[in-house]
């Protein structure tokens, strides 16, 4: 019998999670997984950055020197000079707590997973102080079943179209205060409480809405992270993902206690 693309994916996700919990896996059926799963489409969900990446309104500006150059020594190198917190990123645990988990104890098992889009960027353009509400995940189990444990559950609101515009990100008003979309406390512990998923992430600078983070609140990231579960920050085409039916693979550099780290997100999208 021939398998859809949605259901194949589906069978290597339920695969994957068979092999967590057995240890089990024969080498021809990675090989199958191999296959299937490069025949289907992948989507980057990450910006590239550099000098003019919008950011968080504490740090300073990226900068790139040219150490060696291939007309004067045969060969090139760049250094780069940021925060951690940098483009599309990963918040480990540590970022906010002390003697939770850094960039480099997360581990690879958690890097490989369902990918669940809460899309509401139509709520988004109408108003762009909008937050995630229990209606909007309501809405999608009706539509696709259960959120399934060990998922990636992102939040499509269109806002990395504005990229790489600082101030359109911010959408300031014309007293300074920001304006754009954040989750909310009931959808962070109804995901990570009771559905179990293992990390999530958005589009925006911050976890926290802009009327939070005007204030310096942000009890959302501070929740994910005291759970000692990661977050991306600032991802990238969201709209060119299904809300369900596609897998998503997120990576990152190791270094040593590291608290936050530029990452790399690829969406598996079922053809």
């Amino acid at each position: 019998m021939k398998r859809t693309p949605l259901a194949a994916i589906s069978a290597i996700c339920a695969l994957m999670c068979l092999a967590g919990a057995t240890g089990n896996v024969a080498a021809a059926d990675l090989n199958k997984i191999q296959a299937t799963l490069a025949s289907q489409k992948f989507v980057d969900l990450t910006h590239s950055f550099g000098p003019d990446t919008p950011h968080w309104k504490g740090f300073g500006e990226e900068t790139v020197t040219t150490l060696y150059s291939i007309a004067k020594d045969g060969f090139k190198v760049q250094q780069f000079t940021h925060v951690g917190q940098w483009g599309t990123h990963i918040d480990p645990p540590a970022h906010f707590h002390e003697g939770l988990r850094t960039v480099d104890e997360i581990p690879l098992s958690e890097m490989l997973m369902p990918l669940v889009v809460l899309d509401v960027h139509a709520k988004v353009a109408r108003d762009p102080d909008y937050t995630l509400t229990l209606a909007d995940v309501a809405a999608w189990e009706k539509r696709h079943g259960r959120i399934p444990a060990h998922a990636f559950v992102a939040m499509r609101t269109d806002w990395s179209k504005r990229w790489p515009d600082d101030a359109a990100m911010q959408n300031r008003d014309a007293a300074g205060h920001a304006h754009y979309p954040g989750w909310s406390m009931d959808v962070l512990k109804l995901l990570y409480e009771h559905r179990k998923i293992t990390a999530s992430g958005h589009e925006t600078t911050d976890t926290d809405p802009g009327f939070a983070t005007d204030k310096d609140d942000y009890s959302l990231e501070r929740y994910i992270l005291g759970l000692n579960h990661y977050q991306i920050e600032m991802l990238a085409d969201l709209d060119q993902v299904p809300e369900s039916g596609a897998l998503v693979l997120v990576s990152w550099p190791k270094p040593l206690g590291g608290t936050g780290f530029p990452a790399r997100v690829i969406a598996i999208v079922p053809r």
